[in-house]
């Protein structure tokens, strides 16, 4: 499912986030930037070391904030990490944090001169973000994005998992 938003596409699919060719992936990393479980542990095996390597240069990343780094052997040039919240109960700045994380890799894109660039579902795996909530902020921070800015033509969201390509998809169509 797509849908155009001023001069930039916004897309739903189903897929591994790996094996995208957007200009950049963003990966849902942890402060540390040093590998770990889900999404984070794909992009890193996927990737090579070389990813490792520049993130141990960074040294961490808070929570909300976004990094770039090489994307090594991925058919992505660049791989953003990005930090998202760990969900406690919805009352301590997550979705502030959420919404931080997704804006904050948009602006970073965006002042790399990067056309294009691939989510995952931020911190709905083992950070336990609940998926509605989680899709409702991701599609409504690109969408709010992308009618303020044009520079960035396809934001694409990669979900693992046909319940979250539909969760997503709602709200997008919810948002539009």
């Amino acid at each position: 499912m797509q849908s155009k938003i001023n001069k930039t596409i916004i897309e739903m699919v189903y897929g591994n986030i790996t094996e995208e060719t957007t200009d950049a992936i963003v990966n849902a990393a942890n402060e540390h930037l040093a590998g770990g479980a889900g999404v984070d542990g794909a992009i890193h095996r996927a990737g090579g070391p070389a990813i490792m390597d520049e993130c141990r240069k960074i040294g961490g990343c808070p929570t909300g904030q976004a990094v770039i780094t090489t994307g090594g052997n991925l058919k992505a040039k660049y791989v953003i990490h990005t930090v998202g919240p760990i969900y406690r109960d919805g009352i301590r700045n997550e979705a502030k944090l959420l919404e931080s994380a997704y804006r904050n890799s948009l602006e970073l894109a965006r002042n790399k001169n990067l056309r294009s660039i691939s989510f995952p579902a931020i911190s709905t795996g083992v950070y336990g973000y609940p998926a509605n909530e989680a899709a409702y902020i991701a599609i409504k921070t690109c969408v709010d994005f992308a009618q303020d800015n044009t520079d960035i033509k396809l934001i694409r969201h990669v979900l693992f998992s046909k319940d979250f390509y539909d969760i997503f998809s709602s709200q997008l169509k919810n948002l539009i």
